[in-house]
């Protein structure tokens, strides 16, 4: 490896590659605070708020190969130790004044949004885009005014200021970029100026080629950026990133009592499923084939030696690389309950191994504790239940005497209809249920 440096050459940035594309898969590791497409060259060099940052970045995507738009992309330090002014007349601006923000936020104790961001920004002139990332050192925003006059009073007036009393500080320098790209309107994004845009991708799945092939492992994941911003940049304990097999052979189930459904709702907590075989010649073992070894890796690491109706899991790797789809293999590769189609970054950063306390979200606006008791109640002995309300939506957490309670509960009654809502059941890290939190 070169010497390390704040600053990565990145190549085979292909045209479809955008300066957002790029922010994305870096942002996890700290603040960015310089981007220079090499356009002509198919290149991009961008520096890290420091070294430890970059050093980071890179020895993540040495085991995890970094993808964009299915195109692989290749990080190394740059023989630059920063980049200066004649870099970046590439793209003419270094801290010079400029129509687009990039603002950091430090100290976020509440989740800032587009709007939250829209209210502070807008009264210093029209906003017509704005991108966030979230990374684990904070949150980062980019926000493209319509003039550079308003970029300028705005940074002007808002800098060091927090958004709310204590907390959530406004970091804010000038965007090296000429024009944000936006392709979708959403919590995370939002064009100003073109209000059409679709909130998400549709037929994600044209996102993994070859979703549910052989060998379809760890290397070519789409979802590296997403892993990345999960877990601060790092892995978490026990996780090596590197296994590539897809599919799960799980044994010693209780076969009178275990479905392919019940085994979706478990292993879907770790990634997205592709197949389900309940093997005839042995009732008690069954094989899942997960959306790619990372997936894989996650449901062994978390699952193994987890009680489910009285017995105790063995979760292993199969030889097999994937299921051979038949009359006896139940499909979800479609299956809308796949959860991480959305908002895979949170979902694997809400990865762990089963907990007493379940968390129950897409409830009716008009749910009562008592129905959710009375849903959950044949599954274990309820200790306590917390109704709350987050972003104007009802959510719950039920607390059961064990485990293995909890994890009936969720296998039996996750994706099931509560007050005509289809309710979704995932494990709470939380230890207890604070009276008064919200």
């Amino acid at each position: 490896m070169a010497e390390a440096s704040k600053v990565i050459h990145v190549r085979n940035v292909g045209h479809e590659i955008s300066e957002n594309d790029l922010l994305q898969l870096f942002q996890p590791f700290g603040v960015i605070t310089k981007l220079v497409m090499l356009r002509a060259k198919n290149q991009a060099l961008l520096q890290m708020q420091d070294i430890p940052s970059a050093i980071n970045a890179m020895q993540f995507y040495t085991n995890v190969q970094p993808t964009i738009r299915g195109r692989n992309v290749y990080v190394q330090f740059s023989s630059h130790q920063e980049l200066t002014t004649m870099d970046q007349n590439a793209q003419g601006r270094g801290d010079e004044p400029n129509r687009i923000l990039l603002v950091t936020i430090h100290h976020m104790l509440y989740p800032i949004t587009v709007e939250v961001l829209h209210q502070v920004f807008s009264p210093h002139g029209f906003v017509e885009k704005i991108v966030t990332f979230q990374k684990s050192a904070g949150f980062q925003a980019l926000i493209q005014y319509q003039g550079r006059q308003n970029a300028i009073s705005a940074r002007t007036s808002l800098q060091g200021r927090n958004i709310y009393d204590g907390c959530c500080q406004l970091d804010i320098q000038f965007s090296n970029l000429d024009e944000l790209q936006v392709h979708y309107n959403n919590e995370r994004s939002r064009d100003f100026t073109n209000p059409n845009l679709p909130t998400e991708q549709k037929g994600r799945s044209s996102q993994h080629p070859g979703y549910g092939d052989a060998g379809v492992g760890f290397p070519q994941m789409a979802n590296a950026a997403a892993i990345a911003a999960a877990f601060g940049g790092g892995l978490p304990p026990g996780i090596s990133g590197t296994n590539d097999r897809c599919t799960v052979l799980v044994s010693n189930l209780n076969p009178d009592r275990i479905d392919e459904d019940k085994l979706f709702n478990l292993f879907s907590l770790y990634g997205n499923i592709v197949r389900i075989k309940l093997l005839h010649n042995k009732p008690d073992h069954a094989l899942v084939q997960m959306g790619d070894g990372f997936q894989a890796e996650l449901a062994v690491h978390f699952l193994k030696g987890a009680m489910l109706f009285g017995k105790r899991l063995e979760v292993n790797f199969s030889k097999h690389p994937n299921i051979t789809q038949g009359t006896d293999t139940h499909e979800y590769v479609n299956s809308n309950l796949n959860r991480f189609n959305r908002n895979a970054a949170k979902n694997y950063r809400y990865c762990c191994s089963p907990t007493k306390m379940v968390h129950l979200s897409t409830l009716p606006q008009d749910v009562t504790e008592e129905e959710i008791v009375n849903h959950l109640a044949q599954h274990g002995t309820i200790v306590n239940t917390k109704l709350f309300e987050m972003n104007g939506k009802k959510q719950a957490l039920v607390m059961f005497e064990t485990e293995e309670q909890a994890t009936e509960a969720l296998v039996s009654k996750h994706a099931t209809s509560l007050g005509g809502s289809i309710i979704r059941i995932s494990f709470s890290q939380l230890q207890t249920i604070r009276e008064n939190s919200q």
